[in-house]
């Protein structure tokens, strides 16, 4: 085998090798035919957007909740009920 043709096969393997790692990095999707699909979201995705940062706000308020000792926990259960 010449160099020649070697020197070809590791181009091509490290070209696409360096594709595939862009592609990854930029979460570049495509579809079954290669066309790449739109990069919008779905109104289920903000959706669950939405209730995951709800979600995120109830922890915190129980996390402060659990770790504050100087609070009084029925007066923060008051506060709420009353929301």
């Amino acid at each position: 085998m010449s160099s020649n043709v070697v020197i070809m096969v590791v181009l091509i393997v490290l070209i696409t090798s360096i594709a595939g790692v862009m592609r990854a990095k930029y979460s570049v999707r495509r579809d079954r035919h290669g066309n790449p699909l739109p990069a919008h979201d779905s109104a289920e995705t903000e959706r669950m957007r939405e209730e995951m940062k709800v979600l995120k706000e109830r922890l915190a308020v129980l996390e402060r909740i659990a770790t504050d000792r100087n609070h009084s926990l029925e007066q923060e259960f008051e506060r709420l009920r009353d929301r």
